[in-house]
């Protein structure tokens, strides 16, 4: 099975280049904690999807300290890369979002594959989760607790999950945050605020998906990119909203499987600290050894 990385997002509130921020004490990104749960869960390939100038330093870092434990493949996200019919404006520097970088990477992928970003810890458990979904050949997004997965300096996006009749309807992109005593969520589509639960679920962009996938952005971005009023110096083609329409076009299901893990990421450059200190502290438990590799 194979691991995607998205790592071609600069971190802009973070102030930097968030993926290679050393997190551990032997200098450990977060990446290298995803891949070893990963390779713990039975992962055999991972394939990072970066920016071309970042591909050196990705190389030395991350890549030299994994080779030989996984098989390692990386793709470089850039704005022309996409089908025939579109055309994207040259000023525009921006990636074009989550579902362009998987389809930048579609053609390293063969196989049934799950799907991360660089800058999110997940812990061990997810992994696994995925896993065992994958062999089944199912679609499936993990599901944190939204009090899980909140920072104290501030708001956050989130994918919060759409429940009908208890199973997954969609997944709705919000900006999220915790004030006065309540989780209250801003959807990115102008839809109504709202409030939610402490274990309620939300995607942090950790999915277990099938091949035909590939095959049906092909089209989709076709359809995306060809919107009237679509503002093509701003737009971002975004993975929940590709795989709400998937499931619905395709007549699948998309489990949502939950998981009690706690989430921890570097948001803000205030959340550095803290996400050491939890690593630390996994450490301690024995968890994690000081040197993964």
């Amino acid at each position: 099975m194979t691991l995607v990385i998205l790592a071609a997002g600069m971190g802009s509130r973070f102030g930097g280049l968030k993926q290679i921020e050393p997190v551990g004490p032997e200098g450990e990104f977060i990446i290298d904690y995803s891949i070893y749960d990963a390779i713990e869960a039975g992962f055999t390939k991972v394939v990072f999807v970066i920016k071309e100038e970042n591909y050196q330093i990705f190389k030395e870092t991350i890549g030299n300290r994994i080779a030989g434990k996984i098989e390692v493949e990386y793709v470089f996200q850039k704005n022309d890369i996409v089908p025939p019919t579109v055309e994207v404006p040259s000023e525009r520097k921006k990636p074009l979002g989550t579902a362009h970088a998987l389809y930048c990477a579609k053609e390293k992928i063969n196989e049934p594959f799950a799907i991360i970003t660089a800058d999110d810890f997940y812990g061990r458990e997810p992994f696994f989760l995925l896993k065992e979904s994958l062999e089944k050949g199912e679609t499936s997004v993990i599901g944190y607790h939204i009090g899980n997965t909140l920072t104290e300096n501030g708001q956050v996006k989130r994918g919060v999950c759409i429940l009908k009749d208890d199973n997954l309807d969609r997944i709705l992109e919000s900006k999220v945050e915790r004030k006065d005593g309540k989780i209250l969520g801003e959807p990115l589509n102008g839809e109504s605020s709202y409030e939610m639960e402490e274990d309620h679920p939300v995607s942090m962009l950790m999915y277990g998906l099938q091949p035909d996938l590939l095959t049906y952005l092909e089209k989709d971005m076709t359809r995306y990119f060809q919107q009237e009023n679509l503002d093509l110096s701003t737009c971002e083609y975004l993975l929940p909203d590709v795989l709400t329409d998937y499931v619905k076009a395709m007549k699948k299901e998309m489990k949502l499987i939950p998981t009690t893990a706690k989430w921890q990421g570097v948001t803000y450059a205030s959340d550095l600290e803290n996400l050491k200190e939890y690593i630390k502290g996994l450490i301690d438990k024995g968890e994690y050894p000081r040197n993964l590799y």
